[in-house]
């Protein structure tokens, strides 16, 4: 029996049902794939965007202007980029089984934390503690 045969539009996980369990990983995969096209058709749409902003503006304050754009279009697009290489990280970890835990204490994550944010790779307690080390080691 395939997944996607089990699994209601309206479903969301629930605590009270075994963690990690074919229903849970469809709705995670499935959030998981939807959000990556999300993200693909918005490069593309980038794309066509920049190439068609590539024309000569002769006025050095437009020119600026569309310099700034063109810049802040690239920075997004390499944060999406990015966000793709997660959201396939994640695909995978569901791939392999190891989905919804963390990857430091192997904890179990919460289905809320992944609910809110899919490409969770840690505990929030692991994730604030890993910042608080990250922020130590910025200021030394």
């Amino acid at each position: 029996m395939k997944a996607e045969s089990f699994l209601a539009d309206d479903y969301r996980p629930a605590e009270d049902e075994p963690f990690m369990n074919e229903r849970q990983l469809e709705y995670f995969r499935r959030k998981l794939v939807v959000w990556k096209q999300e993200l693909m058709d918005q490069s593309a749409e980038t794309v066509e965007a920049l190439q068609e902003s590539g024309r000569n503006v002769p006025d050095i304050a437009d020119r600026a202007s569309e310099e700034t754009d063109r810049a802040l279009e690239l920075r997004t697009r390499d944060r999406q980029r990015k966000l793709v290489s997660k959201i396939d990280a994640a695909l995978r970890r569901i791939e392999n089984g190891e989905y919804g835990y963390c990857e430091v204490s192997g904890e179990q994550i919460s289905l809320k934390r992944l609910d809110a944010r899919p490409i969770a790779t840690m505990t929030l307690e692991a994730q604030e503690k890993h910042e608080r080390r990250e922020r130590v080691h910025r200021d030394e």
